[in-house]
């Protein structure tokens, strides 16, 4: 019944992503002119995701027969593993390839609509306000669904076929043999994120300082060779990789969600067959709960409407609350009928937690990064002494940030942690605290349209302004242009605070199963131990090598872009003229093979170093005689992965606030204030904008995703290090 329930509303997302496809895809397409620029995106950005795919492709490949050896042959079999050795390593393996094969699949969709979409909204704004909202936002819902759909339905399905092949004969075991569907969305989603923003920041920061800075031209002003890559940079940074991103987040959330709930029923199992609760139920509640969290949010999708004169935001916001309040439903719906009228009320708050913690984020975010607010207005203040105190006041609003966030995050896992244990059942605070996260996740459909919502409207406008429309239409995608920056830092803040509750959920998780292959594994991380100590200071600086990667990456590229253009401006005076053409292709060549080269070394890095903790420091626990001080390789790994994690969070807040508080601070002075356009404070904030850039869509995005990728590699590589 469970089982076909969320199978059978996995489905319905995909029909309703289909839905959605049709609905945009049958709207007008505007002129000859605008049809041409939109097309020079489209190809762009499928030649770069092709690309991009089959490196990703090449990775995957290596890294699931290294799984498989090491599983097969390199790792001696454990009397307390799920299954036979040969069938833990062959689920491991394939469980691996289909988390990947789903991510990319999930992105790339995600992408093939959103480069279809933003000529149509560019055109819907030719009539009506309403006509463009709702293009965007649909268009950017079909990621949304494919998401969360396509996610619920991998792990449902892995979880299905398992079960039904009988490869293990206890159930609770199941959540173990598929946690590499966790790690191969994690794996694949850390290279499109990464790819993606360094593409898209090379050619912002390379478009923005020759452009705006240099030439004096208009944003998106066809004059500008970059112009072209920034907008493909749009749809593959901001597209495709926080599709990727969000579908791990979701994947690996299930799955964690799914071995805490097996620990849950073994610790109460005769109060659960006492009132006629099945395991199955138990094991399955998280994957029911978000499964309705997909029926809230295409209701909340289809509520949107605006007019002429209404702030498109508050359009937005009408339809999340809508699908934030219906999850809830879900909730207790999911709640009541799988953990039992005495149990359930408990963890149907713990839901609530998690749902108000996703508002709670949104809200902060929009106050660091909105300029109607202090801190924007503080930057651009700054920016009338020039683009030094622009920066300074931007370090200081990017740290200030940090503050409430934390504060949130610590109500909340200590709110669900305390809900789960008075709820009447045994070692259930845990448990409470993977419920809360998949609240915040039950509207994870919403929040990606949103998200989406912002490259589609942001590619719109370029249209509108290289096909030269007339300036009321340019009004209409610059008002819409302004709430997709908005929604874009809304939606980083709330993937930080889902992967801060995500990754306290995994590292339960993670705890569980060293205790189920270690039984003498007391589930205590003592950073006490030098050895453990050791390996938390290296799970920080993890965190700021591979953040200096990725700000590095960009800056190369960027570099080559930015004499590119110089380069083109000084060979041909026609461009600035407008008697001839630039060339389009050199810049997103250079922004393509930077971006495929700069992204791997980040990635091996990560995984790299967590295999050489691990199995370094399990070879010194026996080498060592297996002392009573000293600390195994599960536990070293328990530390690196703490404090990486604690470090990842606090960067990731930081990198993606001060990034947006940057650009919105350029965006007040656009409107007019301190000089308006062209001004030197204006210079000064544009300055601070492409310091901000790959802040806060590359490094910090990519933060999101390393964060649950430590968790999600901790939790396949764990029997490794025992």
């Amino acid at each position: 019944m469970e089982l076909t329930l969320i199978l059978g509303i996995s489905i319905l997302g995909l029909l309703f992503a289909s839905y959605l496809i049709r609905d945009v895809l049958k709207r007008d397409t505007g002129t000859e002119k605008m049809q041409e620029i939109s097309n020079a995106i489209k190809t762009g950005a499928e030649a770069f995701l092709r690309r991009q795919n089959r490196t990703i492709a090449y990775l995957a490949v290596a890294l699931a027969a290294l799984i498989y050896i090491l599983y097969a042959f390199v790792r001696a079999h454990n009397e307390h593993d799920p299954a036979s050795t040969a069938n833990l390593a062959l689920w491991t393996t394939l469980s691996f390839v289909l988390g990947a094969a789903c991510s990319v699949a999930a992105g790339y969709m995600g992408m093939w609509v959103a480069i279809r979409s933003n000529i149509r909204t560019a055109a819907g704004a030719m009539k009506n306000m309403n006509s463009a909202l709702q293009t965007a936002l649909r268009g950017g819902a079909v990621s949304g669904f494919f998401v969360v759909a396509m996610s619920l339905l991998g792990v449902a399905g892995l979880f299905s076929i398992v079960k039904y092949l009988g490869v293990t004969e206890d159930v609770t075991k199941i959540p173990l043999l598929i946690v590499g569907y966790g790690f191969g969305a994690s794996f694949v989603a850390l290279f499109a994120q990464l790819g993606g923003g360094i593409y898209t920041k090379a050619a912002d920061v390379g478009a923005d300082l020759v452009g705006k800075v240099e030439a004096g031209i208009p944003e998106d002003d066809p004059r500008n060779p970059a112009v072209i890559a920034d907008l493909v940079g749009d749809n593959v940074g901001d597209c495709a990789g926080r599709g990727a991103d969000l579908f791990e987040s979701t994947a690996a959330e299930n799955i964690g969600a799914m071995i805490l709930a097996a620990g849950l029923y073994n610790a109460n199992a005769p109060v659960f067959k006492s009132q006629d609760l099945s395991l199955l139920g138990v094991l399955l509640f998280p994957l029911v709960a978000r499964a309705f969290g997909i029926i809230a949010s295409a209701i909340g999708i289809m509520a949107v409407r605006t007019d002429e004169k209404e702030d498109p935001m508050n359009a937005l916001n009408r339809g999340y609350y809508i699908a934030a309040a219906l999850a809830m439903v879900g909730f207790y719906v999911a709640a009541r009928w799988l953990l039992g009228p005495d149990y359930y009320f408990n963890f149907f708050l713990c839901g609530v937690v998690g749902v108000i913690t996703s508002i709670a984020f949104v809200l902060i975010t929009q106050y660091y990064t909105e300029y109607r607010y202090r801190p924007v207005k503080s930057i651009a203040e700054a920016s009338q002494t020039g683009p030094a105190t622009n920066i300074i006041a931007g370090v200081a609003v990017g740290m200030e940030s940090t503050g409430y966030p934390i504060f949130v995050i610590a109500a909340a896992i200590i709110s669900a942690y305390f809900l789960g244990e008075h709820s009447g059942l045994q070692h259930a605070g845990l448990f409470g605290t993977a419920v809360a996260t998949m609240g915040m996740l039950g509207t994870a459909a919403y929040i990606l349209a949103m998200d989406t919502f912002g490259p589609i409207t942001d590619n719109a406008g370029g249209i509108v302004e290289m096909s030269q429309q007339p300036k009321e239409v340019r009004d209409k995608t610059d008002r819409l242009d302004a709430v997709g920056n908005t929604t874009k830092a809304l939606t980083k803040g709330y993937a930080v605070g889902s992967a801060a509750l995500a990754a306290f959920l995994l590292f339960g998780a993670y705890i569980d199963e060293v205790k189920n292959y270690m039984p003498s594994f007391e589930g205590v991380i003592n950073l006490n131990k030098p050895e453990v100590f050791v390996g938390a200071m290296l799970g920080a600086v993890l965190v700021y090598l591979f953040s200096s990667l990725a700000i590095k990456a960009v800056g190369k590229a960027a570099y080559a872009i930015i004499n590119n253009v110089r380069e083109q401006f000084k060979n041909d005076p026609g461009i600035m003229k407008g008697t001839s053409k630039p060339d389009y292709g050199q810049c997103v060549d250079i922004a393509t093979k930077a971006a495929l080269q700069k992204m791997v070394m980040p990635g091996l890095l990560i995984v790299g170093m967590t295999v050489g903790v691990g199995v370094v420091f399990k070879w010194l626990y026996y080498a060592g005689g297996q002392s009573v001080t000293a600390a195994s390789g599960a536990e070293v790994v328990g530390g690196f992965l703490m404090v990486g994690t604690i470090t990842g969070i606090l960067m990731a807040l930081f990198l993606n606030n001060g990034g947006g508080a940057w650009d919105n601070a350029k965006k007040y002075i656009e409107a007019g204030a301190y000089g308006g356009k062209k001004s030197d404070p204006h210079k000064a904030s544009v300055v601070g904008d492409t310091v901000g850039d790959p802040f806060k869509d590359t490094a910090g995005p990519s933060l999101h995703v390393l964060i649950k990728l430590l968790s999600t590699l901790t939790l396949v590589l764990a029997p490794l290090f025992i």
